[in-house]
């Protein structure tokens, strides 16, 4: 499927939106069922090769049930491409039994007329790939020859089935890349005409767009084409005001929504891809009530960095967040493609960071050298020299640097995560629990330290469980306590 895509129903209130971020529930979950799929569109965020430890049927009907119960009233079916799921119809009809709304984003593979009116009668809204009217650029966006051709015989079926009907039910996700920009205001028109939603986004950095940049359009010509597009928009009696990443809508999908895979993972986003935990090992509930990165972001508006912070539209937007990730390493850094502050995001920003920007530790007190990743947890390197406090002159690494390490790692970690209110604040290693050292180090060595904070006490303790690694070989682990001076941060 595309790069990021966007749940066709209607505008959720912002005191539904404000109830489910608040209490740890969902308004809408996007699953992968598969990852295969029949095109190998070229902005796509997926590897589309088979499907590997996939949940069965009687899983997933589990999870969906977990997701209705947490409030989930609309489940959006991505990919790989749903259609060459073996199981969709049953799911479907699974999904409709327990009350839960459908939308399926497909490139129109196995859409006969008969699965169109099953899907009609199931009241089941589709929303069909669709990057050009043009047959060869259509093809080549999607990868495969005939796609153009395919696209049209099930737009036909859909059709005939009776889409889109009074109700709307049936959409178009398009891509906005430089290949198809010249014709989106007339693709726009075109389905506008047809009652036909459309649904336009920009493509995220990411997959198979990963260093495209002959598809990445410029953020002052996406501005112009969104503010034509309001424009015309206008004229068919919808009104909204231009914001990345999607045209005419808001992305607030992380503060109600997740995405679950076809492996049990989950994740805040296709374009935020990372696991916050596994369903076949907590509850959905837990999950989205224990992860870190998932509260982050549900309280986005207290915890987003850079220029984003500081925009006018930030009650309403913070552009994509999936962009943002992939881009800095940041899934709260400001959006580097989002046209309302123009900014190249700041150096500090980006990952990997060195760690003496984000700490106010110096050398040779300082043992580690730069923060390489900020996801559920943190990953840290430092690279052990002669020159070191803790290494003796036979050049072995003492074994309680193990422990400073950690420790250094975290307030690395809280450095970047606090680097718009003035950086990382004091803190203290306060003690250890459940210390295990197996191994040691050399000077030459480079080192891995991962650390997650697994209990938070009040406002200045913290528990953390962290990890040294010396490639795969696991040299030191446990629990530390760490007090953290919080007032600044706080302010």
């Amino acid at each position: 499927m595309g790069s990021c895509e966007r749940p066709v129903v209607p505008r959720f209130s912002d005191p539904e939106i404000e109830q489910a971020s608040s209490n740890g529930r969902l308004l809408t979950m996007e699953v992968e069922f598969n990852t295969e799929c029949s095109y190998r569109c070229v902005y796509c965020y997926a590897d589309n090769g088979p499907t590997k430890n996939a949940m069965n049927t009687g899983e997933w009907k589990d999870v969906l049930g977990q997701a209705r119960d947490l409030g989930a009233r609309t489940i959006i079916v991505l990919g790989g491409e749903p259609m060459i799921y073996p199981h969709l119809m049953e799911m479907v009809e699974f999904m409709r039994g327990a009350g839960l709304g459908v939308e399926i984003f497909t490139n129109g593979t196995n859409m006969t007329s008969a699965v169109a009116r099953k899907f009609r009668e199931l009241d089941v809204t589709v929303v069909l790939k669709m990057n050009s009217l043009d047959s060869a650029k259509q093809d080549m966006l999607a990868g495969k020859p005939g796609a153009r051709r395919q696209i049209g015989v099930a737009l036909d079926n859909l059709l005939r089935a009776g889409y889109p009907g009074p109700d709307g039910k049936l959409g178009a996700s398009t891509i906005i890349c430089n290949h198809n920009y010249d014709e989106l205001e007339a693709l726009w028109r075109w389905l506008r005409d047809r009652g036909i939603s459309p649904y336009f986004e920009t493509l995220t950095p990411q997959g198979r767009a990963s260093g495209n940049d002959a598809l990445v359009v410029d953020p002052i010509r996406l501005r112009d084409l969104f503010s034509h597009l309001a424009e015309i928009d206008r004229k068919y009696g919808f009104n909204w005001t231009p914001q990345p990443p999607l045209v005419g809508a808001e992305c607030l999908r992380h503060r109600y929504s997740c995405v679950v895979k076809t492996d049990g993972r989950v994740i805040p986003c296709v374009g935020v891809d990372i696991a916050v935990g596994n369903v076949r090992e907590r509850p959905l509930a837990r999950i989205i009530r224990e992860s870190e990165v998932m509260g982050r972001l549900r309280n986005y508006r207290e915890n987003i960095k850079g220029p984003c912070r500081k925009c006018e539209r930030l009650d309403r937007c913070y552009g994509c967040r999936g962009v943002a990730y992939q881009l800095t390493g940041d899934y709260l850094a400001s959006d580097p493609w989002c046209w309302m502050h123009g900014e190249e995001p700041p150096q500090e920003a980006l990952l990997p960071a060195e760690a003496e920007r984000l700490v106010p530790h110096r050398r040779p007190m300082l043992i580690v050298d730069r923060l390489l990743t900020v996801e559920e947890e943190t990953t840290v390197e430092a690279k052990v020299s002669k020159e070191m406090i803790f290494v003796g002159t036979d050049g072995k690494l003492e074994d309680s640097a193990f422990l400073e390490m950690i420790a250094q790692a975290m307030a690395v970690h809280r450095g970047f995560e606090n680097r718009d209110n003035g950086g990382a604040n004091g803190g203290y290693l306060v003690g250890a629990r459940n210390f295990k050292v197996y191994g040691t180090a050399v000077a030459g060595d480079s080192l891995k330290i991962v650390v997650r904070k697994i209990l938070q006490v009040g406002r200045d303790i913290a528990v953390i469980d962290g990890k040294v690694f010396n490639g795969s070989l696991k040299l030191a682990e446990g629990e530390i306590t760490i007090w953290q001076d919080n007032k600044k941060a706080a302010g």
